[in-house]
């Protein structure tokens, strides 16, 4: 029974991976889902449906009665859409998570998976402009229907605005003189493409280290484009009202602002740091952790190296 299992899950990994390899390769999935602790008949939400990796993997442990919803805001994702009567789709973003449910009729959760990283895809395809090593247009948003381009924020964005996005999500020293450096550039030509923002900041990044300090500019304007942090605490906030009592939240974060979010909130029902408890000195957080921190192997990181920040962190409603 137990090699049954094995080689069954072996079969549904490698399914995934063919599938959905040129879109995007599913980050710790066996360990994601695991945490879910999924019941054949349960309900359960994938609220960043992306390739589709870590949705087909909990439909396979589903049973007919069972419900999967998923939500991405990316229409490219929509291409990757399951036909499976347990599956729906929900063109969204995840901070709009009881609303979209309440629509559906659905109250209460078995579990929730979030995976919060950017797709390959989205890396990979220039005009999307995520990339530092592609030539293409300035956007950056999940959403391309939606909020304001990277473009339009370098290019409008008084001198103190560009100095907060890139102190508190590029988490740079330097904020300063890259917004100097920004605001006079544009004032003699607008910026509209990524090697031409590269250009304009690289003469103040250290020489050894360009490509590490463009990723960080590059991760700071995105998340301001997208809202990032904002829609994490709406969702966040959302999940203990969603939650079956011992419904489980399984959260992949990929860099230090969303993981100390996501670890707050699992300890502190909050994210100001500040244990909150009942009069008897009972911590008052809706969550409990569940297991230790986990990170990829060296084997998965050594085949989809975008995997290598990513962490795991798994909670359940009290």
């Amino acid at each position: 029974m137990k090699l049954t299992i094995l080689l069954n899950w072996q079969k549904r990994s490698w399914e995934n991976k063919r599938m959905n390899k040129a879109y995007h390769i599913p980050v710790l999935l066996k360990e994601s889902i695991d945490a879910l602790a999924i019941e054949p008949d349960g309900v359960y939400v994938d609220v960043t449906f992306g390739g589709g990796g870590h949705s087909r993997e909990i439909l396979s442990r589903l049973g007919e009665n069972g419900k999967l919803y998923a939500f991405d805001q990316d229409q490219d994702a929509v291409m990757n859409k399951i036909d499976d009567p347990r599956f729906e789709l929900i063109e969204a973003n995840f901070r709009y998570l009881k609303r979209y449910l309440k629509f559906y009729g659905i109250k209460k959760v078995d579990g929730i998976l979030a995976d919060f990283g950017v797709s390959s895809h989205q890396f990979d395809k220039a005009e999307r402009g995520f990339s530092i090593r592609f030539e293409g247009q300035l956007d950056m948003r999940m959403n391309q229907d939606a909020g304001i381009s990277a473009a339009e924020l370098v290019n409008t964005y008084e001198e103190a605005e560009l100095i907060r996005v890139f102190r508190r999500y590029s988490e740079l020293k330097m904020a300063p003189k890259l917004a100097r450096l920004i605001c006079q550039a544009r004032e003699e030509k607008e910026i509209t493409s990524t090697m031409q923002f590269n250009a304009i900041v690289e003469p103040v990044l250290p020489k050894t280290k360009i490509n590490k300090f463009l990723a960080q500019i590059y991760q700071g304007i995105r998340i301001e484009v997208n809202q990032e942090m904002s829609a994490l605490e709406e969702f966040l906030e959302q999940t203990p009202d969603v939650l079956e009592p011992q419904g489980r939240l399984s959260c992949i974060t990929y860099h230090s602002l969303e993981d100390r979010l996501v670890k707050r909130f699992i300890r502190d029902g909050n994210f100001s740091g500040q244990v909150q408890k009942d009069f008897y000195g009972n911590n008052l957080a809706p969550l409990k952790k569940v297991g230790k921190l986990m990170i990829p192997e060296q084997d998965e990181i050594s085949e989809n190296n975008r995997a290598r920040s990513a962490k795991l962190r798994i909670a359940e409603k009290i």
